[in-house]
């Protein structure tokens, strides 16, 4: 069943808890004497294959594993159906030295929720498993950006988030994840949020953030390339205010573009020094239609260029 309900320990196994299956009602989002929040998989079947073992042949397919490995302190990955843009965030993952934790930030499509939400505490589940929420990282960010609150309605049915955590639980047994979701595109505010995540980041072991997110969207293969190089430039110069001036001004239609600003402030505070590109594609390689392209680009973001 798609979205969330609060779930018992002895129900993420098996059978959901009488009065709480059907995505959630007016039940509390909090842990409430042993219940824990667990959020079901909403794209699983669509995006990626709902059956565990098939949706970990097709990320195998994805991965390089003789591909060098990084120490990274956060990756640019898209979040479109596997079939379109796996290739690009398998490529991406496969470079990096897996964390223990990973600060996930991606657009807010459904409208729902506030600004800037975090899923502060509980589960998400994916065909591949269940992986647990980081609250103790959840709760740094909170207290240290006036714009991030606590909300779980914004990642009921949002997409870009979950697209991405098959790949981290093929790579780690058992990791956490901070999921956040933004809609706010105020420079101040993602320049706050992006501080924020790394204060967090510096305060504890081993996090790795990812900003989800798709480039230009529905335009002509030549015109999603051509600007896409212009956003992509940006990242790479690690240039936060840069990127969000070109978007703004090509009329770039990159949906995640606000979590990748902040994944920039981000890098910065947390003395990024090189961007690499790992892999860029487009719809139309899949699809065969060169007239209405979405671009999908993978990179590594890093404090140098040395090797794990």
């Amino acid at each position: 069943m798609a979205g969330r309900y609060l779930a018992s320990k002895a129900s993420v196994e098996g059978e959901a808890p009488s009065g709480f299956a059907g995505g959630g009602g007016d039940a509390s989002p909090y842990d409430i004497n042993g219940w824990i929040m667990l959020r079901r998989p909403v794209v699983a079947g669509k995006f990626y294959p709902s059956a565990a073992d098939e949706l970990e042949r097709q990320i195998g397919g994805y991965m390089t594993p003789e591909a060098e490995k990084r120490r990274v302190i956060g990756i640019v990955s898209p979040h479109a159906g596997y079939v379109y843009s796996g290739r690009v965030a398998g490529d991406v993952y496969s470079r990096i030295v897996p964390a223990n934790s990973f600060i996930i930030m991606g657009p807010n499509h459904t409208g729902m929720g506030l600004p800037v939400s975090v899923y502060a505490d509980g589960e998400w589940e994916v065909p591949n498993g269940i992986v647990e929420v980081d609250s103790s990282l959840a709760s740094l960010i909170m207290r240290r950006c006036r714009f991030a609150h606590d909300d779980y309605s914004a990642h009921l049915y949002e997409h870009s988030l979950e697209v991405q955590i098959p790949f981290i639980k093929f790579l780690v047994r058992d990791p956490k994840i901070v999921p956040v979701v933004m809609m706010e595109d105020d420079i101040e505010v993602l320049r706050d949020l992006g501080e924020a995540v790394a204060d967090a980041v510096a305060s504890s072991s081993g996090t790795i953030i990812i900003a989800s997110t798709d480039m230009t969207h529905y335009e002509s293969d030549e015109s999603v390339r051509r600007k896409d190089s212009m956003a992509i430039r940006s990242i790479l110069d690690l240039d936060p205010l840069g990127l969000y001036e070109v978007v703004r001004r090509e009329g770039i239609s990159m949906c995640g573009f606000a979590p990748t600003v902040s994944l920039l402030f981000a890098a910065n505070r947390l003395g990024a020094k090189k961007a690499e590109l790992v892999r860029y594609a487009t719809s139309a390689e899949v699809s065969g239609d060169y007239s209405h392209v979405v671009g999908y680009a993978g990179i590594l973001i890093m404090q140098d260029k040395g090797v794990s």
